[in-house]
């Protein structure tokens, strides 16, 4: 009879935690791109049962994308897991202190620590020479370098698909890179991360340097900045864990 017992009991336990696995992703782009490149990721999501959601930065100010993705946050169901990717990473930062979010996954992504900017981040490590982000234009936006968008920014696509990103590039603003971050999330939430390992936008020995600190569960992908288009099951897979990981 306890043996039985202990069957059943086991068998509800392991019901609970099934249904206990969180279903909703929040994705968060970075600079230079919008959240269409997320398209292969979400149909991955999606056909493993997670509601996944786009946040579209306007990309004009930390404070703007910050509200943009708590809009989101707040449309939820339930628990979500929050994704940043680049500049994302800072958004996700200080967006992810929301009580709905159970989690952090940071593509290829900026980790900023409380008070420090994202430009503190990127001068710790030298450019790339393929690296295309430009100085700030006469309007204080960044634009990303034509002629290196395809191996500075998406080196794993068609040279066809990377002049269709660059033709719909998003600018953002340099104060977004100016503002420091004021709470961060990753010391109170559990943390994924995947370096890029062949990223020339941000250094991948930034990237380690960032997620260590952050104490984030890590793995390596061999791809370029955008990574999440041409390895899209790789990265969906390290969002796929975090949701499972981030329920128990």
């Amino acid at each position: 009879m306890k043996k039985q017992f202990l069957t059943i009991f086991l068998l509800f336990t392991a019901m609970l935690t099934i249904n206990a696995q969180i279903k909703n992703i929040v994705i968060v782009h970075g600079a230079f791109a919008d959240g269409s490149g997320w398209e292969n990721v979400y149909k991955i999501l999606k056909s493993h049962g997670f509601t996944v959601t786009m946040v579209q930065n306007p990309l004009s100010s930390l404070e703007d994308d910050v509200s943009a993705t708590e809009r989101i946050l707040e449309k939820q169901d339930g628990p979500a897991i929050l994704v940043g990717h680049s500049w994302g990473g800072a958004v996700i930062t200080q967006a992810g202190s929301s009580q709905k979010v159970a989690g952090l996954v940071y593509v290829a992504a900026f980790v900023p620590g409380v008070g420090e900017t994202v430009l503190d981040l990127i001068k710790t490590a030298a450019p790339d020479p393929d690296n295309g982000i430009l100085p700030p234009d006469a309007k204080g936006f960044v634009w990303y370098n034509k002629e290196k968008f395809h191996a500075g920014f998406a080196a794993d696509v068609s040279i066809e698909k990377a002049d269709f990103m660059y033709a719909s590039h998003a600018p953002i603003a340099v104060k977004c890179f100016a503002t420091p971050i004021s709470s961060a999330a990753w010391k109170s939430k559990p943390s994924w991360a995947i370096v890029a390992t062949e990223d020339k936008s941000i250094s991948p020995v930034l990237e380690r340097t960032m997620y260590k600190r952050a104490g984030a569960t890590v793995t390596e992908i061999k791809g370029s900045h955008a990574l999440y288009i041409a390895k899209a099951k790789e990265v969906a897979d390290v969002i796929e864990a975090a949701a499972k990981a981030s329920a128990k």
